[in-house]
């Protein structure tokens, strides 16, 4: 039961940094959108929403999500996951805390 409360956190927190990165792509005025390689990398990520989103029947990535996720630069997308996460403060929101197993 721990392990499937685990899988459907990671799956959440997933679909919360997806869905992040599918608006820093839109026009949000996060830093590493104005890279248009960063913002190219991110969208291209986009094939990888059904596997990430709570509920998701599949829940294994696709080889086309797999090689959109390799060709994303490793600081573009820590940079937009640091980024991402500050937006909520910045809303007057609680910080995002996610759990982990």
């Amino acid at each position: 039961m721990a392990e499937a409360k685990s899988l459907f956190s990671l799956g959440y927190q997933l679909a919360i940094v997806l869905l992040l990165l599918v608006v820093a792509h839109d026009g949000t005025q996060m830093a590493m959108a104005q890279s248009s390689t960063c913002t190219n990398e991110l969208s291209n990520l986009n094939v990888c929403a059904p596997f990430v989103v709570p509920g998701a029947a599949n829940t294994n990535p696709s080889a086309t999500c797999c090689n959109a996720l390799h060709s994303v630069d490793r600081e573009c997308l820590c940079n937009t996951i640091r980024v991402a996460s500050q937006l909520p403060t910045q809303c007057q929101l609680p910080p995002l805390a996610c759990g982990t197993k």
